[in-house]
C-alpha cells in the first residue's frame, strides 16, 4: 500500500502540486444474526480505496479511486491536481499551510483474537446456542441474536514525509427476547437495547 501512496504523491508533484497527502483504506465487515433458531444474516464484505488531497496553484483539489493499480492511482492524483488548478481560477486568496512536522508511526487497537480468523461455523454456533437458551423460557415468542465485526486498516502519507499506519478492530454483539401476550409486548435485551455492546477489541 505504501507503494501506491508514494506513486500518488510523486505524480501529484510532477503535475505541479506544492503539497499532497494520501489516505488509503481497507475495510472488512462481517454481520451475523439469528432469529427464532434460524440464521437470519450471514454477510461479509470487503472494500478498499485511496483518496488524495493536493494543494496546487494555491487551491485545494481532491480525488479518489478504487483502481489500485499504478496507472489508476496516477490518474487519480492527476485528477486531484487538475481539480485544484480549476478551483484556483475562482480563489479569493492563496491557501497557506500551517507549519507541521514529520510523523512516522503505527498504531493498532487491542486485539487478542482476530474475529476474521474465527470460523463462521464457530460464531454461528455461539449465536444459535444463545438463541436456544432464550427459547427455553416459557412465553418467549421471538428471539434474536447478532454479531458485527469490523477491521479497518488505514495508511496516511504526505509530501512532508509523514507515514502513519493504523489498524482498528471493532467487535460487538447482543441478544434480545420478545414476548407477545394479548395486547401487551415486552422486550428484554442484553447488554443494551440498541444492537449490543461494541468495543475497540477483538473476538475476545
Amino acid at each position: 500500500m505504501w507503494d501506491f501512496c508514494a506513486n500518488a504523491i510523486d505524480t501529484a508533484r510532477l503535475r505541479g502540486a506544492t503539497y499532497a497527502d494520501v489516505r488509503a483504506m481497507h475495510m472488512r465487515q462481517r454481520d451475523l444474526t439469528t432469529k427464532n433458531g434460524q440464521v437470519g444474516t450471514l454477510a461479509q464484505s470487503e472494500s478498499i480505496g485511496l483518496g488524495i488531497r493536493v494543494l496546487a496553484s494555491g487551491a485545494w483539489g481532491f480525488a479518489s479511486t478504487d483502481r489500485l493499480t499504478r496507472e489508476g492511482v496516477a490518474a487519480c492524483a492527476a485528477q486531484a491536481v487538475a481539480i485544484a488548478k480549476a478551483s484556483a481560477i475562482a480563489k479569493r486568496k492563496e491557501v497557506r499551510m500551517a507549519p507541521e512536522g514529520t510523523f512516522v508511526d503505527s498504531w493498532q487497537s487491542p486485539c487478542l483474537k482476530d474475529p476474521f480468523e474465527i470460523p463462521l461455523d464457530t460464531q454461528i454456533a455461539l449465536l444459535l446456542a444463545a438463541d436456544a437458551e432464550m427459547r427455553r423460557v416459557k412465553g418467549i415468542t421471538l428471539t434474536e441474536t447478532d454479531m458485527q465485526f469490523r477491521k479497518i486498516d488505514s495508511w496516511f502519507a504526505s509530501t512532508s514525509g509523514s507515514r502513519i499506519h493504523q489498524r482498528k478492530v471493532i467487535s460487538g454483539g447482543g441478544i434480545a427476547a420478545t414476548s407477545f401476550q394479548g395486547e401487551e409486548i415486552q422486550k428484554r435485551s442484553y447488554p443494551n437495547s440498541f444492537g449490543g455492546q461494541h468495543a475497540l477489541q477483538g473476538y475476545e
